[in-house]
């Protein structure tokens, strides 16, 4: 393909907000696209610490992160297709640097590879290596949520129900970047009853990297959320049996 032609980085419908304007040692500055910071002296205002710009450079790179996440979750880049760092500059309306910085968090994340003097290509998935995912997902919650499952009251596990309905609305609205975002909040939180941060952090970059490219449609990913509302009801209940049914029937579908 034509770099930058075809697909995501042609719809343009992601861009990264324009950078405010702010003070830096008593000069006004304001964030342009290359990352650099222009501005005419003031008078009689506090200054900055110079850093600040540095601050507002990260955030570009995380917020372009989240925008290439989501991206590949829902379809728009394309597995295969070869996307150059310049052309999707230019539609979120940023220098290529933080654009390259993002894709490189992604090859860490096996989710793109580096293709030399063209850009980076979307890795193609096929089932064993989705099905690896999801067995090795299963291998990490599965008796962590079988222990809570002991341990925890059902006044904490009711305070889930609200993130719980959220996975069904977004499954509903048929917006797969939604979903993905409100199953992993969902399965955050539930291990986050564990106490274990690392744990915590492990499981979502595993969940995240099963869920690109998201091709299941609607009323599948509808059935998936109720699994969600139903293994909820089993935690409040305190049915040990039904959970872990519950539990590998969700990881075996790639829940």
């Amino acid at each position: 393909m034509k770099q930058g032609t075809q697909g995501f980085a042609a719809t343009g419908r992601v861009r990264v907000p324009a950078q405010p304007v702010g003070q830096a040692n008593g000069r006004e500055w304001r964030e342009r696209p290359d990352g650099d910071a222009r501005g005419e002296h003031t008078h009689g205002e506090p200054g900055f610490p110079q850093p600040r710009a540095v601050v507002q450079r990260s955030s570009v790179r995380g917020q372009v992160l989240d925008a290439l996440r989501t991206a590949l979750v829902s379809g728009e880049l394309r597995p295969g297709e070869v996307y150059s760092a310049p052309v999707l500059a230019e539609r979120f309306g940023v220098s290529a640097t933080p654009v390259r910085e993002a894709m490189q968090q992604l090859t860490l994340e096996g989710a793109v590879e580096v293709v030399p003097n063209r850009g980076f290509r979307v890795v193609e998935r096929g089932a064993r290596e989705l099905a690896e995912l999801a067995e090795v997902r299963a291998l990490v919650e599965v008796p962590v949520i079988l222990r809570l499952a002991r341990t925890v009251s059902a006044e904490r596990w009711a305070e889930l129900r609200p993130l719980a309905e959220a996975t069904v609305r977004a499954a509903s609205s048929g917006c797969r970047a939604t979903y993905a975002e409100c199953d992993r909040a969902f399965h955050g939180a539930v291990l986050s009853l564990a106490g274990n941060e690392q744990l915590v952090r492990i499981a979502g970059d595993l969940h995240r990297r099963a869920q690109w490219p998201l091709a299941r449609g609607r009323v599948e990913l509808v059935a998936d959320a109720h699994e969600h509302t139903a293994l909820l009801d089993a935690l409040i209940a305190g049915d040990v049996d039904v959970v872990r049914v519950l539990v590998g029937e969700h990881f075996a579908g790639g829940g």
